[in-house]
């Protein structure tokens, strides 16, 4: 069951350097300063405010998540400040689970003793490319070794491990794209988020924009290429877990360029069950009356922005003599043919 997730933002805070392509004040939504880190107080009492709302299902576990910087980035004692914040609902039964994001080039051993000393069982990493031309293109700081070594090291010690990657990095292409996706299937995470490249107001990928020395992905570049994504960590079973970033009125007024799409993730669904769909009739017995079946909760998402997907189909031929069902029961992101 997917855990009600407490945010509390930290945007920025750790980070030893802005990479091109952030603007991580504009991305978590947060407006504070970054001058002013969340105190103890605040935390406590954003935790009462989310505890108080009306639940629907009262015995969903409880996830504190600090987002939007480098947690163990933070000195010791800042660290240990939040933690200890959350830490006496921890231990009353309030909150089941603590998640961080970080970078990868700040997980060592000092970091995951303090980690497990506060229960942290869910460490994400914005791994964002295993090319190194890459990452010093996008000035991110730190190594692909220093990922791998990361999730091994976070993978041997218990925890839950998500990466984080994007798609239309500076001096990334699809051939590189792939090798990442690829290695990181390889090192096997529990989780993937995928977030297309945007040029966002202030960022200095903004600057490589204006003076045309970057050239974003358009939407349909970044579709297909999130379509591949996906299908290809569904294949190695991790699960994905978002895919574009989290829209927002704020994030709308700062994209300078880029595929930027509220619904970004279901145009990529919408695209997956496509293929698989198309790929799936064309196997199949012709001139026989047959039912495709989808998930009922994919049913938007198969038809497509506008219908396009059915549209695309019908004009293909593959629905001729066929009964569309949008079973409850099934699976999502499955589609099956029977008789």
């Amino acid at each position: 069951m997917t855990p009600l997730v407490i945010p509390i933002f930290i945007s920025h805070q750790g980070c030893p350097q802005r990479c091109v392509f952030c603007d991580q004040h504009t991305i978590s939504g947060y407006n504070g300063l970054e001058e002013q880190p969340v105190t103890p107080a605040a935390v406590r009492e954003t935790l009462e405010r989310w505890l108080n709302r009306p639940r629907k299902k009262r015995n969903t576990d409880v996830q504190v998540a600090f987002y939007g910087g480098s947690f163990t980035g933070l000195s010791l004692p800042r660290q240990r400040e939040l933690l200890d914040t959350v830490k006496p609902y921890m231990e009353n039964g309030y909150v089941d689970s603590i998640r961080i994001s970080t970078r990868p080039d700040y997980i060592d051993e000092a970091n995951i003793a303090l980690l497990e000393e506060y229960s942290v069982s869910v460490v994400e990493l914005g791994i964002q490319s295993l090319d190194q031309d890459v990452l010093e293109a996008s000035v991110r700081g730190h190594s692909v070794q220093q990922s791998e070594d990361a999730i091994r090291l976070l993978r041997e010690k218990g925890f839950t491990v998500g990466a984080q990657i994007m798609c239309g990095l500076p001096r990334d292409s699809t051939i590189k794209l792939m090798a990442t996706a690829k290695k990181i299937a390889a090192l096997a995470p529990d989780f993937i988020r995928i977030y297309p490249v945007l040029v966002i107001k202030g960022s200095g990928l903004e600057k490589m924009y204006r003076d045309i020395t970057y050239k974003p992905l358009s939407l349909a570049k970044a579709v297909a290429l999130g379509c591949r994504l996906k299908t290809l960590f569904d294949q190695h079973g991790i699960k994905v877990v978002r895919m574009g970033l989290q829209p927002s009125a704020e994030l709308a007024a700062k994209v300078v360029a880029g595929p930027y799409h509220p619904a970004f993730g279901e145009l990529v669904i919408a695209r997956v069950l496509f293929k698989k769909s198309r790929k799936i009739l064309r196997e199949t017995v012709a001139g026989r009356g047959k039912h495709l079946s989808v998930a009922a909760a994919d049913e938007s998402a198969f038809r497509g922005p506008r219908n396009v997907s059915m549209k695309r189909l019908t004009a293909l031929g593959l629905l001729n003599d066929v009964t569309l069902v949008f079973d409850k029961q099934q699976a999502r992101n499955t589609v099956a043919v029977y008789w």
